[in-house]
């Protein structure tokens, strides 16, 4: 058995876990407060909600996951919101007050408070599920097709067409163009109508196109992964509801030119010591936040 847990930190990680785990309801038929009706089309033998759920005694299905702020204000929405009942109070941790956008309050100070009834939690959690996994610093996410519900096609697109998506700068997550730098690892999870022979085809066609560039000192795989179930779709939401999707984790070099940007701001902002009052006064040395900014994001 394969488990998923996720931890979902800080407003914009609570509030897409929130959505998320709406989802994930919605696509193994369980109710908002935790209870799996039992039918021939719903529930009925399977079990792969176990991936990311948790089953109590009582029949009750929990999420394998932690909500984690430093202030309140968000995870109330959760904890007053439709999926109340489905969350454990102990998931939903949250402090008093926020870190204000400064790092140096939420690393030194605040989040110091916060930080062991955090990892308890996660521990209790994990318990003996550990899975290797290889580690990626930086995975570039890319997902297609995105259709909006109000301009939905006609026609499905096709195998091919979304494995294509995948590798164009508008379908992906991270302000970066692929075409400027090399491929070392990519994952592909297709979702929907798909067979492995098209996946194979569609992958055989990438590695020919030479915008498409491959790192020379690795051989580049491409792990692959099906699910037969068709994307789930929100009622109401902005997607259009598609036959077949894909949502690619790639290692690119390309993800370079973000970490620029963000270096070029900072350097900047730091040539006029901005805001460098507010990282001192919560115990920082002002060489110190050059550093720490070089350790935590450029060379991680």
């Amino acid at each position: 058995m394969r488990e998923c847990i996720s931890i979902h930190v800080g407003q914009a990680g609570v509030q897409i876990g929130n959505a998320c785990w709406e989802l994930y309801c919605l696509e193994h038929g369980i109710q908002p407060d935790g209870q799996m009706p039992t039918g021939p089309s719903i529930g009925g033998g399977d079990d792969s909600f176990n991936t990311f759920f948790n089953e109590t005694g009582a029949g009750k299905h929990v999420p394998r996951a932690v909500f984690v702020d430093l202030e309140p204000t968000v995870i109330d929405e959760v904890r007053a919101g439709t999926y109340r009942q489905l969350f454990h109070p102990e998931q939903l941790i949250s402090g008093k007050e926020d870190a204000a956008n400064n790092y140096a309050r939420g690393h030194y100070t605040i989040g110091k408070e916060i930080i062991d009834p955090v990892l308890d939690r996660i521990r209790k959690l994990f318990q003996t599920n550990l899975v290797p996994y290889p580690r990626i610093h930086f995975p570039l996410a890319t997902y297609a097709p995105v259709i909006s519900a109000e301009k939905a096609y006609h026609e499905q697109l096709t195998v091919a067409e979304i494995t294509n998506a995948c590798f164009e700068p508008a379908n992906q997550m991270v302000k970066c163009d692929p075409r400027h730098g090399k491929y070392m690892a990519c994952c592909l999870l297709y979702r929907g109508d798909v067979v492995p022979k098209d996946v194979n085809a569609a992958i055989a066609t990438i590695k020919t196109k030479r915008t498409i560039q491959f790192v020379d000192w690795c051989p580049t795989g491409f792990k692959v992964g099906i699910n037969y179930q068709p994307p789930t779709v929100v009622p109401g939401g902005d997607l259009a509801k598609v036959q077949r999707a894909v949502c690619m984790l790639s290692n690119t070099t390309a993800i370079a030119e973000a970490w620029a940007r963000l270096d070029h701001k900072f350097d900047l902002m730091y040539a006029k010591r901005a805001f460098v009052h507010w990282y001192v006064g919560e115990g920082m040395e002002e060489g110190e936040i050059h550093y720490t900014f070089l350790e935590n994001v450029i060379i991680p």
